[in-house]
């Protein structure tokens, strides 16, 4: 894994490419590759890692949802926080993000998970950790991505203004150093999950207040909505 051999979205790579040829980033490579040989299986497919930064090209980010790490079932992560692809039954975790959607600006819950349509509006959704080892949640943390994915944010924060940032979980909480809030906004609220939502997710409004800080920078709102797909449970 270098700079000159990452598939990455050219204005991503442009920006945060060199940072793969650091020492650090070639461990990551080596660990994911003896992983992978020892028959670990590992979520999500290689070329899917970074299609958080594929999908929302660095000019077209308007706000930035951090996860954790990808989910660590089969077939359920594609690269995007919380979300899922089309057909797979949408996680408790995001469950309670469409609950809370609905409550703040009445978007109902759609019938899928797939947040892919987020993404094209100009919703970075990274994860902190790009990969994870099947039924084993965390199992690639303190390998390197943290990292990567710090620079990603404060590349954001240094090249970009009126950017908005939903910290949801300690986790994502601790990026926040990386953010000057004199020229971005920062929400931060608990993590969607079922064990920590009712602590303050459910309630902290911030899909409406995303789109009152954009309007007053002079932009436009997200459209939260999400088009109809196939069927999840």
């Amino acid at each position: 894994m270098s700079g000159s051999d990452v598939v990455l979205e050219p204005s991503w790579k442009d920006r945060v490419g060199g940072y793969f040829a650091r020492d650090d980033m070639r461990a990551l490579s080596m660990f994911l590759r003896e992983r992978k040989a020892s028959g670990a299986r590992i979520h999500p497919p290689g070329p899917r890692m970074l299609a958080a930064l594929d999908a929302t090209p660095f000019e077209a980010v308007r706000v930035v949802v951090l996860g954790q790490d990808p989910y660590h079932g089969a077939g359920q992560a594609h690269g995007l926080s919380f979300s899922v692809p089309h057909g797979v039954p949408v996680p408790p975790s995001l469950a309670n993000v469409f609950k809370e959607l609905e409550r703040d600006v009445g978007v109902p819950r759609p019938a899928h998970g797939c947040l892919e349509a987020w993404a094209t509006r100009g919703v970075l959704l990274l994860n902190a950790v790009l990969s994870v080892e099947d039924g084993r949640p965390g199992s690639h943390q303190g390998r390197g991505w943290e990292g990567f994915t710090d620079e990603v944010v404060t590349t954001l924060g240094r090249e970009r203004d009126g950017l908005v940032f939903l910290l949801w979980g300690a986790y994502a909480q601790a990026k926040g150093k990386l953010i000057d809030r004199e020229r971005h906004r920062v929400l931060r609220a608990p993590h969607p999950s079922p064990l920590s939502a009712h602590r303050g997710f459910f309630g902290c409004g911030h899909f409406s207040a995303t789109n009152a800080y954009l309007c007053r920078q002079g932009g436009t709102p997200i459209d939260w909505s999400l088009p109809p797909g196939a069927t999840a449970a």
